[in-house]
């Protein structure tokens, strides 16, 4: 058994496992192995086999278990090993087995080697820029999922498909998937968003579409260190007559705390909000070939207008279209995460996360 285990590791490793050597090593996986402090039972499906074997499932047209399977099955014969069962019950087994959060550090692990590969000259305006937005997810129609991940409100019992939310922050310079969080589809996007904002460090620059562009949302960003470009939110007005003018379509002005605390946010969270902070807004004309040019405010942290110039900040909320928009294209469209097979929540979240692996690979 061991040797048929160590036939299929070299399989994927010379294969599936290749294209990813720089990112995704067999030492860094039994690295991660070793810290997470994971032993596994002397089996044909090992925790090298199976995350390579799903991460495979991910990137092919046919995403069955059975074809997984197959595939094993095929090496196995050119190696002239006796052939275990075509049964898929040991592979999903296996993959129940397989630790979520070894899936996590395996996440994390690809997204710092890609990030780790950015230079200097590379970055915006000197800075990392972490782009992110929201979406969801379907999922197999199973009592154990409608009860972790219920479907749609508006949708009659028994009409609609278990629906989860995923915030998603992308690294806008490489595409990696940085940061997730799940949640039933019901919860507001904000609070995810906000689990987040303790994962940002000072050199950041984060930047999302008009629903984070509120007064607790860069708050926030500002008291994790960070800096934040946001598109204004539609409920705040906006008068370039006042303020301190920073050129045309570019002031600062002081935006005070709202007195009702958001839905959102519990009220402790709200009143350690400062009373009041600096905010730059920005009036930009983005141009795009082939489309109307549209005007929108950008509201920022970032007051510095000669280090940050409204070039630079229409350039910035453009990557955030390719960072989020088009590789959320790549993720529910290309990879087909859309609608996840998994029959409980705990294989649909290791599903979305080898998904979210698969993507960081390619």
């Amino acid at each position: 058994m061991p040797n048929r285990a160590e036939i299929l590791k070299q399989q994927f490793q010379n294969s599936v496992a290749l294209p990813f050597e720089q990112v995704l090593s067999e030492g860094v996986i039994q690295k991660v192995l070793e810290e997470q402090s994971l032993s596994y039972r002397n089996s044909l499906y090992t925790p090298v086999v199976v995350l390579w074997a799903w991460v495979s499932q991910v990137l092919d047209a046919d995403k069955s278990l059975s074809h997984a399977v197959s595939r094993v099955l095929t090496w196995l014969a050119v190696a002239g090993e006796t052939l275990p069962s075509a049964d898929t019950g040991g592979y999903s087994k296996a993959r129940k087995r397989l630790p979520f959060r070894l899936l996590e550090a395996l996440l994390e692990r690809s997204a710092m080697t890609l990030t780790g590969q950015v230079q200097p000259e590379q970055r915006w305006c000197g800075r990392r820029v972490k782009a992110y937005d929201g979406t969801s997810v379907l999922m197999s129609d199973t009592a154990a999922n409608q009860k972790a991940y219920p479907q749609h409100s508006n949708q009659k019992t028994g009409c609609g498909f278990p629906l989860a939310k995923l915030m998603v922050w992308f690294c806008g310079t490489t595409g990696a998937v940085l940061h997730v969080a799940i949640a039933p589809f019901h919860t507001s996007e904000w609070q995810l968003a906000r689990k987040l904002y303790a994962q940002l460090q000072s050199e950041d620059v984060v930047v999302a579409d008009s629903a984070y562009g509120t007064y607790s949302d860069l708050a926030l960003v500002l008291a994790n260190g960070a800096d934040a470009v946001f598109r204004k939110h539609h409920a705040r007005k906006c008068d370039f007559r006042r303020g301190q003018k920073l050129g045309i379509g570019d002031h600062m002005v002081q935006w005070q705390r709202p007195e009702q605390c958001p839905q959102s946010m519990s009220l402790a969270d709200f009143e350690a909000l400062p009373t009041s902070m600096a905010v730059r807004e920005v009036h930009l004309l983005i141009q795009q070939p082939g489309f109307r040019p549209s005007e929108i405010i950008l509201v920022t942290t970032l007051g510095d207008p000669k280090r940050y110039r409204k070039a630079k900040l229409a350039e910035l909320y453009q990557l955030r279209w390719l960072a989020t928009e088009v590789n959320f294209r790549h993720l529910k469209t290309t990879l087909q995460m859309e609608m996840i097979a998994a029959k409980t929540p705990e294989m649909v979240q290791k599903d979305i996360w080898t998904h979210l692996l698969a993507y960081n690979l390619c």
